[in-house]
């Protein structure tokens, strides 16, 4: 008879704990409180004992001076006595209730001239220990709060989109150090995130750039056929221009979504010669609709990425030029430096923008008064893209209304 097969076993138990172990005396743990407390208590104490000492010491040597002889016997048989200290009893025709008064009136004024030694000198004294305790205190409350400011530099450097940086705090297990590793951790969590988003979107933008390549190679073929039916190239032109509006879709989003990071690679670009070029790619439909392109554009250079910034201007100038007057509209573009930063203004006519409208204009699909598809001026990207690459640039960019309709826009990106 085949013996019964032994049941499962369950897997072992794990013999780690993801969790942080406490310690085994939690009160024990040099926490910020109890390195503060003794700190500025041993600061008190020792400031005190030097004061202490400092005042022993003065009432010493006024103890020491009070103990010389106030005056002296010249002459034993006649009571003639002298004295530096009291000149009152030098008069030899004293009574002796004067001589008596004398010695007290002296013994009074030098008890006051001691006092008042040890006061002045003990507030010298105080006043020396103040200025070193000042000091001391503020040395060593700037080397208890060093980590702080290594924390606060961080998140500066990743507020500017550097998820790449971690603080890696050193030292005692303390409340910094605590936050220093709970900050790390958020910043690992987050950059592994947007890793991931990136990712994504590359990867999708790739996906459908294939196939959106693809039809548009076959429409073209099919239009290219002489013989094709006039239905059949009007259905072919407008599925094209879907296309072609599918392909701008995809090229904004992976556009969008690289120009969150910060620009590692940095070269000088002059912002004159990328708002030429993108004067020069938009004239023909500037002439088509009759806008006129104007402007002084003094060179502006900043460090940054040149695609990325052209890609701001030719933005910005498109929108301009697209959504216009239909008759006298012009488009003013202008490139300069101010208080330390290069500024690209771009001015034009056009539909009167509500202020409640602004910032709507800068988010992704959003146009004014329109639906969020189907306009044939663009895909909706174009001020999200810009506002995007000025933040990776380190700068910003604001919209005003214009009196009597259109747009200013203000790119400052910083030298």
């Amino acid at each position: 008879m085949a013996a019964t097969p032994a049941p499962p076993q369950a897997p072992p138990k794990p013999t780690w704990d993801p969790r942080r172990p406490e310690p085994a005396f939690p009160w024990l743990r040099p926490t910020i409180r109890i390195r503060l407390t003794l700190l500025y208590g041993g600061m008190f104490l020792i400031a005190g004992i030097l004061l202490l000492s400092i005042i022993y010491l003065l009432a010493a040597q006024a103890l020491r001076n009070g103990n010389q002889p106030l005056f002296k016997i010249v002459d034993f048989n006649a009571l003639r006595v002298t004295s530096t200290d009291c000149p009152g009893v030098d008069n030899g025709n004293l009574s002796l209730s004067e001589f008596n008064a004398a010695i007290s009136a002296c013994i009074d004024h030098q008890r006051q001239v001691a006092l008042d030694s040890l006061l002045s000198r003990s507030l010298l004294a105080l006043l020396g220990l103040a200025v070193i305790a000042f000091a001391f205190g503020y040395a060593m409350a700037g080397r208890v709060l060093s980590p702080l400011g290594r924390i606060t530099r961080t998140a500066r450097a990743v507020a500017g989109s550097d998820l790449s940086r971690r603080i890696e705090l050193d030292g005692p297990d303390d409340e910094l150090k605590e936050l220093a590793d709970t900050f790390d951790d958020m910043l690992e969590r987050l950059q592994r995130a947007f890793t991931a988003q990136q990712r994504f979107v590359g990867n999708a933008s790739h996906e459908l750039r294939t196939p959106l390549a693809i039809n548009r190679t076959l429409l073209e073929v099919q239009l290219s056929d002489p013989h094709a039916p006039m239905e059949l190239q009007q259905l072919g032109k407008t599925l094209l221009a879907t296309n072609e509006r599918s392909e701008q879709l995809v090229e904004g989003l992976l556009l969008l979504a690289r120009s969150d990071n910060q620009i590692v690679e940095r070269k000088p670009v002059d912002l004159a010669e990328v708002a030429s070029q993108a004067i020069d790619q938009v004239h023909g439909e500037a002439e088509a609709k009759g806008v006129e392109i104007r402007g002084e554009r003094k060179p502006a250079v900043v460090q940054g990425n040149g695609v990325l910034l052209e890609r701001i201007a030719l933005n910005l100038v498109q929108n301009a030029v697209r959504y216009n007057v239909a008759e006298e509209g012009w488009v003013q573009v202008v490139t300069d430096v101010q208080h330390g930063q290069a500024i690209l203004v771009v001015t034009n006519t056009g539909p009167v923008v509500p202020a409640y409208e602004i910032d709507n204009l800068f988010e992704p699909f959003r146009r004014l008064r329109t639906e969020r598809t189907g306009s044939d001026k663009g895909v909706g990207l174009g001020l999200s893209i810009a506002r995007s690459v000025a933040r990776a640039h380190g700068g910003h960019i604001s919209a005003q209304p214009r009196e009597g309709g259109g747009l200013v826009m203000r790119v400052a990106l910083p030298i």
